[in-house]
């Protein structure tokens, strides 16, 4: 009975191996095709270049000359930027006018966008973009997320992930921002720096959130400062008692232990007492700070130069982007005549 058994389970195990083996073979032709396939692809686009060689020369010959022929005739673009941290939530509000005066720009209503920036209705005329941009790193961004973090209650803190704050992370989120303007005249930024600033810094909105967050920040200031007075005052009350107990112990030494223990008592609320001052005095530093910080409603880190810098990247100039332009059209030409004359041969 055990010898029908053990061979039953050869058999078994040898057809298992046998498919095994029959799908691993399987696997690896399979493979091996794909591996053809791309071959093949690879040869097949090869032999296209090589046969339209000299018409894809040709193409980027042509676009080549004419690229050089468009940046010989067209003006120098200069470009400016400038780097701005938005107090009081009034990034939305900035990125909001940017778009406005690039619209402006490219609709070529410089009338109101000399208007809108306060310089000359030529001067405006030079202007070929305006746009913005975050401007962070990932150090600033954990920052953010550890400030915001701090203003959430208990339950919303363990729920909420640095992971799940990146994903809801956009560019008005940034804490700074730059602001860059293209342009045929070389100063035009500098003279339109005011203005966008001014568009933000006298919206009736933020100078009231300005001016309620300023309030806010001086009683905050006045109770701390009150408080650090309390606790100096009651310091000093602390000193006082002490000294008094060293004059009763030199007085009588009879009651050396309890006074021993009332001084350690007094010790322990003047280090209470230090601690607090040092709490107080950090929060005070704290108030400074923030003052300085929101000192205006737009914080100009970095102003605009008083004169632009050529903007002469690579792939700007036409002499690059033509050939390349040229080269790709070239290629989708022959690629659909080459179609073509398939499908015709395929119905045939």
């Amino acid at each position: 009975m055990s010898t029908k058994e053990n061979a039953s389970e050869e058999i078994d195990l040898g057809q298992l191996f046998k498919l095994i083996g029959s799908a691993l073979n399987k696997l690896f032709l399979f493979i091996g095709k794909v591996f053809k396939g791309i071959f093949r692809g690879i040869i097949l686009f090869l032999l296209f270049i090589r046969v339209h060689f000299l018409k894809f020369v040709l193409a980027g010959a042509v676009g080549l000359a004419v690229g050089w022929v468009v940046d010989f005739m067209s003006k120098p673009v200069y470009q400016s930027s400038m780097i701005v941290e938005p107090n009081f939530n009034s990034a939305q509000q900035l990125y909001n006018n940017i778009e406005f005066y690039n619209e402006l720009a490219i609709e070529g209503d410089f009338n109101n966008l000399a208007a809108a920036l306060k310089i000359s209705n030529q001067e405006a005329s030079s202007i070929r973009e305006v746009s913005i941009e975050s401007f962070t790193d990932d150090n600033q961004k954990l920052k953010q997320f550890s400030d915001f973090v701090g203003t959430l209650d208990s339950i919303s803190r363990v729920n909420l992930s640095y992971k799940e704050y990146l994903e809801n992370f956009n560019n008005i989120n940034a804490k700074f921002h730059k602001v860059i303007i293209k342009s045929l005249d070389p100063k035009v930024a500098k003279k339109s720096q005011n203005a966008i600033v001014r568009s933000i810094s006298n919206n009736e909105y933020y100078k009231l959130q300005k001016s309620t967050y300023d309030l806010n920040l001086k009683l905050d200031d006045s109770i701390i400062r009150k408080q650090l007075e309390e606790v100096d005052s009651l310091k000093s009350f602390y000193q006082k008692l002490k000294l008094l107990d060293i004059q009763k112990e030199q007085a009588s030494s009879n009651t050396s232990i309890n006074l021993t223990s009332e001084n350690n008592d007094l010790d322990r609320s003047e280090i209470t007492l230090l601690k607090e001052s040092k709490t107080l005095s950090k929060e005070i530093l704290a108030i400074n700070s923030r003052k300085a910080n929101t000192k205006e409603i737009i914080n100009v880190i970095s102003n605009f130069p008083d004169r632009a810098v050529l903007l002469n990247d690579l792939l700007t100039q036409k002499k690059v982007l033509l050939p390349i332009l040229f080269i790709g059209l070239m290629f989708l030409v022959l690629v659909v005549l080459r179609l073509n004359k398939y499908l015709k041969n395929y119905n045939q």
